[in-house]
């Protein structure tokens, strides 16, 4: 695979395949800009190499053609601010708008596309498309982790149109530290899994069990475990049909001598609201009119205990619903023990993208940790073994 610091951009035109899916408010204002920040270094090395860049991207789901809601444009003047020099901007991404000013781009000049999936035939990876695209540069950098796991036309399928094809530095970072995590942790490992459900990190959890000494589980995926365990767990989130899953996996455990820990207690409330009233509860103890929005004081203090003295660190999912600011001091308790790990015992901490990077940056530990991964479904899937389409075609 051939990387940004074995190549030489001098005179090319590179067309980069960046993630720049970012959030915006309604005043069309970018709320975390993450994504666009971690592709920074590899656009300034291939214009300090003179060569000029060619940027497309997608941003959210737009159901039926272009939306004023999900235009690039918004990200032109934040990314000029950034970059230090002035972005140029195609009201498309084929067509004469984008062909005209990608010919006459200079060494050292940036143009932006416009949304790739104004287009049906980027989802579809649709071959002509993709030619289409690649008719905009001549060297393709992609540089998209979190779209590496779909087989779409810029992500992978106009790998075909180039000889020269190289892994931006965001890909680059997110495979090595994945394969870190993987193929070379230091002991004792933990990992922590929250979130929603557990049919979306059965087959992570499964590949982990072979992998880490500790395994936490939280968020709202432990209340189908509490509640196979014969616990009450009131109405919070279940999956009634992964009970048999859970106690399975709640067997594989220990048959592996892998420390699986779970909440012993949650904070719960008596409506899915921010206001709701609230109380702790031991876990299995939920009475009927609540729900599990947290976790409890004295699962932060076990978690964190058990995380203080880790050497690796896997976390992927908050602990509750963090978005509620009096049902986030699981997740952020969390955060504060991961930094603590990282700073004082030096342990490896890998972000797994998604609901737990916006958790970690958030709080404003996004640098206090070892890595905070762009691509929480890319990740979740080079993790559990499966071919990502994006860096396959880099290979």
């Amino acid at each position: 695979m051939k990387t940004l610091d074995t190549y030489d951009f001098s005179g090319k035109k590179a067309l980069i395949r960046v993630d720049f899916n970012v959030p915006l408010n309604d005043k069309y204002e970018i709320t975390d800009d993450t994504r666009i920040t971690a592709t920074i270094p590899t656009i300034k090395k291939i214009l300090k190499d003179g060569g000029s860049c060619i940027l497309m991207s997608h941003l959210g789901r737009p159901k039926d053609g272009p939306t004023e809601k999900y235009s690039l444009k918004h990200l032109v003047n934040p990314l000029s601010v950034i970059l230090g020099l002035q972005v140029k901007f195609a009201d498309d991404c084929i067509g004469a708008s984008a062909s005209e000013q990608a010919a006459s781009l200079k060494p050292g000049e940036v143009l932006l596309l416009e949304n790739l999936r104004f287009y049906k035939e980027e989802e579809k990876g649709d071959v002509t498309f993709a030619e289409k695209l690649s008719k905009l540069g001549n060297v393709w950098v992609n540089d998209a982790f979190g779209t590496a796991h779909r087989a779409h036309a810029s992500t992978a399928v106009i790998g075909q149109f180039f000889e020269d094809r190289v892994c931006g530095y965001v890909m680059q970072a997110e495979v090595v530290n994945a394969q870190k995590i993987l193929n070379h942790a230091e002991r004792p490992f933990t990992a922590i899994m929250g979130g929603a459900k557990i049919s979306d990190k059965i087959l992570l959890i499964e590949r982990l069990l072979d992998k880490v000494d500790n395994l936490i589980i939280g968020g709202g995926m432990t209340y189908t475990f509490t509640k196979a365990l014969g616990g009450s767990i009131g109405k919070s989130l279940l999956e009634a049909d992964k009970m048999p899953l859970a106690l399975e996996l709640i067997a594989k455990a220990k048959e592996k001598g892998v420390n699986l820990i779970m909440p012993v207690d949650n904070l719960c409330a008596d409506a899915f609201s921010n206001d709701a009233n609230r109380k702790v509860v031991k876990t299995g103890e939920i009475p009927e009119d609540f729900q599990g929005l947290d976790i409890g004081p004295d699962t932060i203090k076990l978690f964190t205990e058990i995380l203080e003295k880790s050497k690796t660190i896997l976390w992927n999912g908050p602990m509750g619903v963090f978005e509620f600011p009096n049902f986030a001091n699981g997740t952020n308790a969390i955060a504060e023990a991961v930094v603590k790990a990282t700073e004082e015992n030096e342990a490896f901490s890998l972000i797994g993208g998604g609901d737990s990077a916006s958790a970690i940056n958030n709080a404003g530990y996004g640098d206090r940790v070892s890595y905070v991964s762009t691509g929480g479904g890319a990740l979740l899937e080079y993790m559990e073994g499966k071919t990502l389409p994006g860096v396959a075609a880099l290979e």
